[in-house]
């Protein structure tokens, strides 16, 4: 059984930044790839961001370029999405997820942690 735990979360104002964490344990952390979604209300679940299973290849949404960084530590079982500049568009749940492929559809994702809430004020 796969557990995906997300944490971090919580209400910051715009400009701010907030580091989530991810923590699994479960499956071998470090043969897969760790991705990160977000659900808005009233929205579909998005891309934000992906990490491949060496920690080297990433891939980032058009909208959180150049303001979030995806890193991750195999040895904890652990990834991280460390989000800067933010604005109140990323207000959201946040998940994480696992995933054979380092890609951006929520399909190829097997595992989903339950999300942790995301509150950017003006």
């Amino acid at each position: 059984q796969v557990q995906l735990v997300e944490s971090g979360g919580g209400v910051v104002q715009a400009g701010g930044s907030l580091r989530l964490s991810c923590a699994a344990s479960g499956r071998t952390f470090s043969n897969y790839a760790m991705g990160w979604f977000r659900q808005a209300p009233g929205k579909e679940r998005e891309f934000v961001a992906a990490i491949s299973w060496t920690g080297g290849p990433t891939r980032y949404a058009d909208s959180v370029k150049g303001r979030f960084t995806v890193s991750r530590d195999n040895g904890k079982k652990t990834v991280y999405l460390q989000m800067n500049s933010l604005k109140p568009e990323d207000t959201a749940v946040y998940y994480c997820a696992t995933s054979e492929f380092l890609g951006s559809a929520a399909v190829g994702y097997d595992y989903w942690g339950q999300g942790t809430q995301v509150t950017v004020s003006s």
